[in-house]
This record gives structure tokens, sequence and C-alpha cells, in this order.
């Protein structure tokens, strides 16, 4: 063949190749900070070709997803593969033809004929699914459609904006999408119906050039969201008009661990007046009164290790969790929710905060208050101190010398001191630098794996844990020398169990223990994430993480039983992880009643707050859930929670439930 006649047959071939329009790129934001890229090709077929990753301290998915839409903007075919956000491979198709869909994935694998229409979600999708769906339900009638593989979304116009920065001039439209989660997720297009961003107080992502925008966008979708959530307050918040009386309840008293039937607690205000037996307690005239029908009525729960989200204040409140500590936020975000929170304006918990500081580097948590030199940690301080946080969370890339100093500083600003062990540092030598507790059981376990993990920055700080936590001799001296140290200088530990039981057991395609009890209630959407794998799990290896996993348990019993204070924190889904963190404290060994007073007396002193908090008794601020059953007896009644009271107001938690698409018991 001449030199020319390979020239044509090349031009020949490339001309019978689709051809690829320039690429569009979104930028992935966590915390303020750049975190990772979508970029997005579209063939000539209409084929979508969505490469998606981000980096998040060692973890985060990559995923290739190819998606092809039909004239209604429905999925008729995808192919994904890749890893999810723990490294675990991931590969998903869906087809539909001839009105049948097929899909298959790690965790489900189904089929279903088709009378209507319907859109498919990917278990593991990539944010330009979000504009795809939206553009489909503006196009189906009633902006509403059918999901697959079950559920129901609908869509509602927001706000139009022109956007101005570097780029230039960009007009843009909001579409609020409901049936995905607990509440409406907003979608930004643009004029031709490209996806523009989707952004919210701890992640974004946003048209590669515009990212100075997110903040105009986050106002825009605050100030709708206020309103809903202004509306939605004033529906399910009830204040007695008078006195309150729950009578007949069977008290449980966080100060003694003990129930007493028969009691009678009078409310005025926000404040408990009186509490005594039933007959004993003068109730005034007027006065509005609820029988507990011998039903337990306990102090609200605490969880003492979130990161609040938008709309999640509901999710702690109808799980009767009436107080919360934030252990790392956007200040602004969450003085925000503390502020609506206390005003009755969204329904939520009471809020104390906890502010991190980590410090610069490849793993840097998504923060923006990164510290490398005394000067930077003594700003970091005094300002978490000024805005009203009760401590500081130290992160893992913070410099294990700056620990003392970063201590110090918070202790002369009477802030609590706490967080994870950073890198190339050892829990012990974390506590002898000035911690008043650690979060997360796994650095318990770290303390003594130092020899193969000193960067405890990575996914290593877990997967190290699952595969030695079995083999560690509890009745060590080196354990026993640990803890006495930990008691010595009153060390509290904040475990977040449910998380690394989590990541250690569940298996693709089955909802674990922790949540099969309330599976079905949940949005579908939801209910489909628990369905995904904890950590990737050598083939071969899965006994002995499982074994790993109730070692965990065994470290909790043992620091119990060695007079640590506990306190119940989640650090996951919000409210139902509770409940299942103390099913867990009980599944160690602890006492049902011992674990609700770790639930919140214990939270109460930790906070400094037990004059006013964590027990039912006079003087102290109306903080109380009714639950039906005896959770003092068997600790998962506690999900039964029926009535909840915070700073005297009434809420019905069928109610609450039902307002973020939650179903009743």
């Amino acid at each position: 063949m001449t030199r020319s006649m390979a020239l044509v047959a090349l031009l020949a071939t490339l001309i019978s190749l689709p051809a690829l329009a320039a690429e569009t790129r979104h930028t992935v934001i966590l915390g303020g900070n750049k975190a990772g890229i979508q970029i997005t090709n579209v063939a000539a077929d209409g084929t979508r070709e969505v490469s998606y990753e981000f980096t998040d301290r060692g973890r985060g998915p990559k995923i290739v997803s190819r998606i092809k839409v039909n004239e209604a903007g429905l999925p008729v075919s995808v192919q994904a593969s890749g890893n999810d956000y723990l490294k675990v491979p991931v590969k998903e198709t869906f087809t539909l033809e001839q009105g049948v869909a097929r899909w298959k994935n790690d965790a489900e694998s189904g089929e279903k004929k088709l009378t209507a229409p319907a859109f498919y979600v990917s278990l593991q999708s990539v944010p330009e699914e979000g504009a795809l769906l939206a553009n489909a339900l503006l196009k189906a009638e009633g902006q509403k459609l059918a999901l697959l593989p079950e559920g129901q979304a609908t869509a509602q116009r927001g706000d139009e904006v022109t956007l101005k920065s570097a780029s230039g001039t960009r007009r843009v439209m909001s579409y609020e999408i409901s049936g995905l989660g607990f509440a409406p997720e907003t979608i930004w297009l643009d004029e031709n119906g490209a996806f523009f961003a989707a952004v919210s107080s701890w992640s974004s992502f946003i048209l590669e050039g515009w990212e100075s925008s997110v903040s105009e966008l986050m106002e825009l979708q605050d100030k709708r969201a206020n309103v809903r959530m202004q509306e939605s307050a004033r529906a399910l918040t009830r204040m007695p008009k008078g006195p309150l009386a729950i009578v007949n309840a069977n008290l449980f008293d966080s100060q003694t661990g003990k129930s007493i039937p028969g009691s009678t607690v009078l409310v005025e205000g926000n404040r408990i007046k009186a509490v005594g037996a039933d007959g004993k307690v003068a109730i005034p005239a007027g006065a509005e009164r609820i029988d507990a029908r011998g039903r337990a009525l306990l102090p609200g729960l605490a969880d003492m290790h979130v990161h609040l989200g938008e709309h999640e204040g509901v999710q702690h409140l109808a799980a009767g969790v009436t107080m919360v500590r934030d252990m790392a936020n956007d200040p602004d975000a969450l003085l925000g929710f503390k502020r609506r929170f206390d005003a009755g304006e969204e329904l939520g918990p009471r809020i104390f905060m906890s502010g991190i500081i980590e410090g610069p580097g490849p793993f840097a948590g998504p923060t923006k208050v990164l510290v490398d030199n005394e000067a930077k940690a003594r700003e970091a301080v005094d300002n978490y101190a000024k805005l009203g946080y009760q401590g500081v969370k130290i992160y893992s890339s913070v410099k294990p010398e700056l620990v003392p100093v970063i201590a110090k500083l918070a202790h002369d600003k009477g802030l609590r001191v706490g967080g994870h062990v950073p890198a190339y540092m050892t829990a012990r030598q974390f506590i002898e630098a000035g911690a008043d507790e650690m979060q997360h059981i796994n650095f318990v376990f770290l303390n003594f794996f130092f020899d193969e993990v000193q960067d405890t920055r990575t996914p290593a700080r877990f997967t190290s844990v699952a595969q030695r936590g079995s083999k560690l001799d509890l009745n060590s001296s080196e354990v026993r020398s640990f803890v006495q140290l930990m008691k010595d200088k009153h060390v509290v530990l904040d475990p977040t169990v449910t998380v690394f039981n989590t990541m250690m057991t569940r298996q693709p395609g089955t909802v674990g223990p922790g949540y099969a009890p309330i599976a079905g209630r949940l949005p579908p959407q939801i209910r489909r994430s628990l369905l995904t794998g904890g950590l990737p799990i050598p083939k071969g290896s899965e006994q002995q993480y499982r074994d790993s996993a109730d070692a965990l348990l065994r470290m909790i019993k043992l620091l119990y039983d060695s007079g640590i204070t506990l306190v119940a924190g989640t650090d996951d889904l919000p409210g139902f992880t509770l409940h299942r963190e103390l099913e867990l404290y009980v599944q160690a060994g602890i006492s049902a009643p011992e674990t609700l007073r770790i639930a919140t007396l214990n939270a109460a002193k930790v906070l400094e707050r037990e004059a006013d908090l964590g027990a039912i008794a006079p003087g102290k601020i109306a903080d109380m859930i009714l639950v039906d059953g005896d959770p003092a007896r068997r600790i998962s009644d506690i999900r039964n929670t029926d009535l909840v009271v915070k700073d005297g107001k009434v809420y019905e938690v069928d109610a609450l439930y039902r307002s973020i698409g939650v179903l009743p018991r």
C-alpha cells in the first residue's frame, strides 16, 4: 500500500468512528477543597462516557460509566466499572430492550417488564446521572417517573440566576428532585439542560471554571430549603399551652440506672418541675396530660459523633436523639444549623461543637483549617473558642510535635481536645500530649500495631485492624498498661463501633443486622445503599474480619470494666445508627441500663452540662423520649420511640418520620 493510499484508508476509518463532542469537566469539592473531577464526553450516537473520581484521605471512587438514553431521556444502556469509595471493585450493567429492563451490579440483579416509563438509578452513580434524571423528569407527564429498581421521583423547578465568573456569564436553573432520599435534592442545569452543578455544605460538583459560584448557589438553595423547613417545623411542633404532665410512665433514672414504674413527670415551660409517683405529684388544673400507659420514659439520647448535613435534624429527633456533638463541619453551615434548631425554625437536636484542626498534605481531611505551625494553631483554636465551640478535634495529618501545642492552647481556652491519632504517633503519645478523649475504637488497636501502621492517614487504619484485631491479647501487659494510662488521665472514648463492625462484616447484596430491622421503612434509594459492602475483604479472610469485629466489642467491654468513660457516637446514618451502637454495647457485655447511661448522662457529664441535661429530674431541661417497651431490659426497644419532648416541645415520632419519607413502625 502506498503512503497516499494508507492516508486515505486512515481518514476513512476516522470518519466512520463516532465523533466525540468537546469534553465537559466538573470539579469535585469536599470541605471547600478540590478533591476530584468528572469528565463527560458525548458520542455521535448519544452515548455519554463519564469518568468520575475523587480522593478523600486515601479513599474515594473511580468509576467510568457509559450511559445511553432514549428520546424520553430514559436510560436504555448503562455500563459502569471501577471501584467504590472503599476501593472495592465495581461492575454494573443495565439494559432496556423491547420493554424489558434488566440490571445487575455487585449487590443486585433483576428484571422487570415495564408498563410505564421508568428511570434506572445506578447503585454506584456518577454526578451526571442527576442531570439526566432531571431532564427525563422535565419531559415526563406531570414531571413524575417511576424509578428502577423501585421508587418514584418528581421534579419541581426552583430558582433561575445569571452567574458571573472569570469564565463569563451563565444562566442556570435549579430543579428539586424528590424521591431519592430523605429530602429533595437540587440539581442545577444550564439553559441547554446540561449539568451545571449539585452543591451542598459538605460536597459539591460544579462545572470547571465556576467553582467560585458554589456559595451563591448554596445561598439560593438554603433560602428555599429554609422556607420548607420552617413550614415543617410549625406543622410538627406542639408547644403545650400550659404545664405538661406525663403520667403512668416507667421512668428510667439515668443517675441510678433503675427503672421506676408508676411515675409522673411535670413540665412547666422547658424545665422539669417535679418527678414522683403517680398521685403524689400535684398536677395543676388545665395541665395537658399524656398517659404513658406503662411505656418507658427516658432522657433524650445523645449522639456524640456526628457531621450534620442538610435536612438531617429530623432524622436525629425522630430517633429520640435530642443532643448531638458535631465532630467536624463547615463552621458557617454548622452555626446555621444551631441557630435554626435553637430558634425552632428547623427541627433538630441541640448542638455541641468540636472544630477540626488538620495538617496540610495529600491525605488532608475535607477542611480549610490546615495548621502546620504554632501561629496557625493559635489562630484556629482562638477562632473556635470565639465561635462558641466546646472542643477541638485533632486530625490525622497534624504534625505530632504540634499536638501538645494545640492541646495547651485549647485547654487555656477551656476547650476539650480529642480526635484521631495523627500519623506517626501512637495513641499513648496522643494521650500523653494532652488529649482528653479519643474518637474511634480502631485507634486503640492501632496503638499496638505501630510496627505495621505508623501512617494513620490512609485506609490502613481500617484494614490493619480488620486483619490483626482478633490476634491482640487483651490480657497482655502492654494492653493493660495502656488502659491504665487512659484511666489515670481520665480519657474518654467515643468508639463509633458500628462503623467498623459494618466495614468488617457487611457483604454486598445483604442488609446487615444493624439496619435490617428498619430497612423496609426507608425510602427505596436509601434502602438500596444499605446493600453495598464494606471493606474489600481478601478471599478467605471473611472469618478473620468477623473475628476482628468481635475483638472490637471485647475491647469496649474491657475499657468499660476498667472504669474508662464511654460516650455513644455514630459517624454514620443519623438516628438509626445510634440505636445499633447501643445494641452493640450490650452485645459486648455491658448491661442495658448502663448502656442507656452512656447514651444520656455520660454525654452530659463529658460536655459539663449534667446540671441541665442527661437525666429526668426537677430543674433539668425537659428533653425526654417515650418508648414503647423497656429498653432498660431489652435494648432494641430503643428503636420503638413514640414521642419526643425537646426543650419542652412535643413531637410525634410517626409524623416526624412521615415528613422525611420513612414509614411508621
